[in-house]
């Protein structure tokens, strides 16, 4: 076995507790978390830690499985993406810093779990910092965004990039 999951009504949740090494990309140790810090309280998984291999639904895109009608949670998105599309490994994998922990951290649970491997499906992780404006994040949501050619009537292309980059 290569990593455990347990059904709860439909949904399937993957057991953290069986990846040695989880935490190695954000250096966060499993002992440190704390319910509710930035893991969802869910009285239905065995851990907090745990996370969605699959979750029931009759809303949306869904698929019939053997625990019922439903879709795959956003860690499986994406590992079947990078496992179908480029054969489980890639050399470069981004996101925002955001991302990094519990989003990245489930993928290489994931990844390492379902193919036996001891190491990342990733080679390099890129994680950028975020904009902000007005000491928040710029995001659409917020409506405090900038269209990219609003800012290029203002700076030239290489003053914003290295804007971008230096985050």
């Amino acid at each position: 076995v290569l990593f455990r999951s347990y059904n709860v009504d439909g949904d399937v949740y993957f057991k953290v507790e069986d990846i040695k090494d989880y935490g190695c990309l954000s250096g966060i140790s499993i002992h440190d978390l704390l319910v509710g810090a930035r893991i969802e309280e869910n009285s239905e998984k065995q851990s907090p830690l745990d996370f969605a291999l699959w979750k029931k639904t009759d809303e949306g895109i869904k698929w019939d499985t053997p625990w019922g009608r439903g879709r795959p949670g956003w860690h499986t998105e994406c590992c079947v993406m990078i496992d179908t599309i480029f054969k489980g490994m890639i050399d470069i994998h981004g996101g925002g810093y955001d991302l990094k922990f519990p989003h990245h951290e489930n993928e290489i649970a994931q990844s390492c779990g379902a193919s036996g491997r001891a190491h990342s499906h990733v080679k390099y992780w890129l994680h950028n910092g975020f904009i902000r404006v007005d000491n928040e994040k710029m995001s659409k949501s917020l409506g405090n965004f900038f269209t990219i050619r609003e800012v290029l009537q203002k700076f030239k292309p290489e003053v914003v990039r290295f804007f971008i980059l230096r985050a």
